[in-house]
């Protein structure tokens, strides 16, 4: 049950940003005991692929603060933000087989469908929203919104591997803050349209 919390954290991180959660659970694996990957997800904690997950979470944490280009970014993402959260979903479901899980070891293409698919959602409200941001706010929302995602990406990652319990808290509180503020967006794009 742990490892399905976790792996459903890490995919809803995915979801924010593909490469934190990535990059988290491989130095995890690379630097310390508390991440364990079994063999066929052993080359997430290989150096080199590190590395080249640093350079793209670089690209993506410029990219994604320039409106216009975060829209775009987004389109790119739409494919590699469900693929980072079914490997990192399915890598923590295959972590979990380590610990004896019979019915994972017997169905481990759950981990992928479940780690694609809620990445996948988190990423349709993500680049929903942000054309909202950028144009109710003229472009200024975005770096503060991306800097958040960035930050939401991390903690939950991070919530995910330590206090894999609190992950659906921490889902509740995200779906919260994303229900807010598109109801605080549009609120406001409808003051400006009504006669004063």
């Amino acid at each position: 049950m742990l490892a399905a919390l976790t792996g459903l954290g890490l995919s809803t991180a995915a979801g924010l940003n593909a490469y934190i959660p990535l990059l988290v659970v491989g130095l995890l694996a690379n630097l310390t005991d508390q991440v364990r990957l079994p063999q066929e997800f052993a080359w997430l904690s290989n150096g080199w692929v590190l590395g080249i997950i640093g350079v793209l979470l670089l690209a993506e944490i410029v990219l994604d603060k320039v409106p216009v280009v975060d829209s775009v970014n987004d389109m790119i993402q739409t494919v590699v933000r469900p693929a980072s959260g079914g490997v990192v979903f399915s890598a923590t479901e295959a972590a979990a087989r380590l610990d004896g899980s019979t019915w994972m070891s017997q169905n481990p293409w759950v981990g992928w469908v479940l780690g694609i698919g809620i990445a996948l959602a988190v990423h349709l409200m993500k680049t929903t929203a942000r054309p909202v941001v950028n144009a109710s706010t003229a472009g200024v929302g975005a770096p503060v919104v991306s800097a958040v995602e960035d930050a939401g990406s991390l903690g939950m990652s991070l919530i995910a591997i330590f206090l894999p319990i609190l992950v659906a808290v921490m889902i509740v509180a995200l779906a919260l803050l994303a229900w807010w503020a598109l109801r605080t967006v549009r609120r406001r794009r409808a003051a400006r349209r009504s006669p004063v």
